[in-house]
């Protein structure tokens, strides 16, 4: 019998003989997350929260002196071509009017009033205003205004009228990338859907993995609703944790049922296929999903709410996956029966335990010549993972957005005729008063100074809080806030400030803004990745040590993924940065990869390659422990994993690469990165790098030195003894769910 040890296989025995509890259990926890996460709203992360460094300090200053930050909104005027200034002033007035006579409308500023609201070349005009109330609630003001706006543009067709600002944009970016997601899902679970089909040959064993994955996702959706009442996320949490949940979902159930297939075809009864398949396969999907949160549990050492959102997602996700395909998917199991052969697809083989001859044949090369498969496989790996050298790292900017939406182009059209006027630097000066003489001579010198450097254009905006204890500055940077010039007119400004409003006594002084947000969100995750990266390569090492009791096969699992992860960072920059195929699939070359990406994929790749490799290391030390030679226990294991390991890798890409047909530059970056290093993953490293190595390393694999014997032993792909059938319905039985 499994040792008692085997937390997976006491599960999925007690699932098996308990199948009502199980699965009603299993559907009364998703109805409860559903019920709870529906008590609440999910709770956003707040600006302040989102901040770090310099824009954190900030951010607390005004939230302390009870700041009102409305959403504002600017108008661009600009003629056309042909058309004349007459009637752009007409327009000018016409827009002016208009919005004075429109609800939440306030602070209007325009040349007409005096404000240096002009383009240099006499061509544009803009308009500024506030829409009443806080930020917060301008989604639901703004829909009136844009048509007022819009109304002012058809009477004037020769002169462009178009509106830019926070609500606006929001609206407007809201609706294009929900129905980018919603394609992606559509595109997903269809193709997720075929791959099983052609898989399992029938269509109830390929729905279950898929269901079983979808629940598990709704359940942990509730949850993270209820918990972001603690711990706040933001909406790509949830982006994040469907990628992940479909893809892991899928991959644990799909282990099971397969395993259990493979068993009933070697002539197993019921219950001795589930319990081989729960001591074997739920004990890989165990350590996987431990490997996979660990790693995730990495990220919230950056001390980022937003990648905290993610952690805390991801992690619930893939709970939620471990738990159910332990208890629920053996239990449903069960209790189909034959009937999980429903739905049998003509001339689509059922799944068997016959190795297959593709990865024999491929396997018998590698296992012939290892060290021509390890140079060439390992050479491959290398070759793609050297551009990574080259890694430019920037933040998501207005040029990640699609370029083709119309308020896009009106940004960049803002952005040309008033340099830095749309996403300017804004210093934050505390002080017991800022209307005194010298506060406000220290304002007039940092505006003549900030004008003076060419780097910082008007309009050069002050607002003050009612205690009058802050005043906000607004300076406009040259540049679009992220290219380097933006960067160093933010420290030359940072410098100003420090001579000039910062230098008067009893006072403070931040820069903030989306280019010092930029700025600190890099540097924060420069000195907080290799911690990341050391706390996952750590307890990564550690769970793969105890797991196996072999220092080696731990080293090897530890390397082999850090060359997946640097080809697929070394991916990244030949398609983003270099351009390399990249208009063959409709990407764009960037020249940069967005800052958080390659943290993000690190700590995913390292816990989902895990997947496979303890997948297909639990085989071979099956074999092993088997009294198997080393070679032959390699060759079990490769050729009796690959049919499920290439089906979850298939599955895995084509999920992972619907996000690269998403509009935003950072979906499309981890989308690709995910499904190349899967790729490569489960072909490259699984099929050939691996079996090479462990073939020239060969019985030295076990090694474990004396002084590590205190290691618990743990169970490996044991076979129970056969114990008591349970009764399994026939496939022309009607199906009736029996008492526990």
């Amino acid at each position: 019998m499994t040792s008692s040890r085997n937390i997976a296989a006491r599960a999925g025995r007690w699932s098996a003989r308990h199948r009502k509890t199980a699965v009603f259990g299993w559907l009364g926890f998703v109805v409860l997350a559903i019920v709870l996460g529906s008590l609440v709203q999910r709770a956003e992360i707040t600006r302040a929260e989102g901040d770090v460094g310099p824009t954190a300090q900030a951010q607390r200053i005004l939230d302390a002196h009870g700041w009102k930050d409305p959403a504002s909104e600017m108008v661009l005027v600009q003629r056309r071509q042909g058309a004349t200034s007459d009637a752009a002033s007409a327009a000018l007035t016409d827009l002016v009017d208009t919005l004075g006579r429109t609800a939440n409308v306030t602070n209007v500023a325009s040349p007409l009033s005096g404000a240096p609201l002009t383009s240099a070349d006499g061509r544009s005009a803009l308009v500024t205003f506030d829409i009443a109330g806080n930020a917060d609630d301008a989604d639901g003001k703004i829909d009136p205004i844009l048509d007022a706006v819009a109304g002012v543009g058809d009477r004037h067709p020769t002169v462009r009228v178009e509106e830019f600002g926070g609500a606006s944009s929001d609206a407007a970016l809201n609706d294009a990338l929900d129905s980018d997601f919603q394609r992606a899902e559509y595109l997903a679970i269809p193709i997720t859907l075929a791959v099983l089909l052609l898989t399992f040959g029938a269509v109830v064993a390929a729905l279950l993995p898929l269901v079983f994955a979808l629940t598990a996702f709704i359940g942990a959706l509730g949850l993270l609703t209820f918990a972001s009442q603690i711990w706040h996320v933001n909406a790509t949490a949830q982006t994040v944790m469907l990628l992940i949940g479909l893809a892991v979902g899928v991959d644990y159930s799909l282990f099971y049922l397969k395993r259990e297939r493979e068993e009933r075809a070697r002539g197993a009864g019921a219950l001795d296929a589930l319990d081989i398949a729960a001591a074997t396969s739920g004990r890989s999907v165990l350590i996987s999903g431990l490997t996979v949160i660990v790693a995730m549990a990495g990220i919230f050492l950056t001390g980022s709410a937003v990648f905290t959102g993610i952690g805390l997602a991801t992690i619930l996700v893939v709970a939620c996956s471990v738990v159910g395909s332990l208890t629920v998917l053996p239990a449903t199991m069960a209790w189909l029966g034959d009937h999980i052969e429903w739905g049998r697809i003509p001339f689509l083989h059922r799944g068997s335990a016959r190795p297959s001859r593709v990865w024999s044949v491929v396997l018998g090369f590698v296992l012939r010549r290892p060290v021509i498969a390890a140079v060439v496989a390992g050479g491959t790996l290398v070759a793609l993972a050297v551009p990574a050298i080259g890694l430019h790292l920037r933040n998501e900017g207005i040029q990640d957005l699609p370029q083709d939406l119309p308020i896009i182009q009106t940004y960049n059209r803002i952005a040309e005729a008033f340099p830095g006027g749309s996403s300017p630097a804004e210093v934050v000066v505390e002080a017991r008063s800022v209307a005194t003489p010298e506060m406000q001579a220290a304002i007039g010198e940092l505006r003549s100074r900030a004008l003076g450097t060419g780097d910082m254009n008007e309009p050069i905006d002050v607002r003050t809080t009612d205690d009058g204890q802050v005043a906000v500055v607004s300076v406009p940077l040259v540049g679009d806030g992220e290219e380097q010039r933006s960067v160093d007119a933010l420290h030359e400004l940072e410098r100003i400030v420090d001579d000039t409003v910062g230098s008067v006594d009893g006072a403070t002084a931040v820069v903030t803004g989306e280019t010092a947000g930029s700025v600190a969100f890099r540097g924060l995750l420069a000195e907080r990745t290799p911690w990341v990266f050391a706390f996952v390569l750590v307890l990564a090492f550690g769970l793969l040590l105890v797991s196996f009791r072999s220092l080696v096969v731990a080293v090897t699992a530890i390397v082999l993924n850090l060359l997946s992860v640097a080809a697929a960072y070394g991916t990244l920059v030949l398609v983003f940065q270099e351009g390399w195929g990249g208009s063959l699939i409709g990407l764009q070359n960037t020249g940069a990869i967005v800052t958080w990406i390659p943290l993000m994929l690190f700590v995913i790749l390292f816990g989902l390659s895990m997947d496979y490799h303890v997948f297909i290391l639990s085989r071979i030390r099956e074999g092993h422990d088997r009294g198997l030679s080393t070679r032959d226990a390699i060759r079990h294991g490769i050729t009796s994993s690959a049919g499920v390991v290439t089906s979850a890798a298939i599955i895995m890409v084509f999920v992972f690469g619907t996000f690269v047909t998403l509009s935003t530059t950072n979906m499309k970056q981890i989308g690709l990165g995910l499904a190349v290093a899967v790729l490569l993953d489960a072909t490259v490293v699984r099929a050939l790098l691996l079996p090479a190595v462990m073939q020239l390393l060969g019985e030295r694999n076990w090694y474990l030195p004396r002084w590590l014997n205190w290691l618990p032993t743990l169970s490996h792909e044991t076979v129970p003894a056969p114990s008591v059938e349970i009764p399994r319905p026939r496939v022309d039985e009607p199906l009736v769910l029996t008492r526990d």
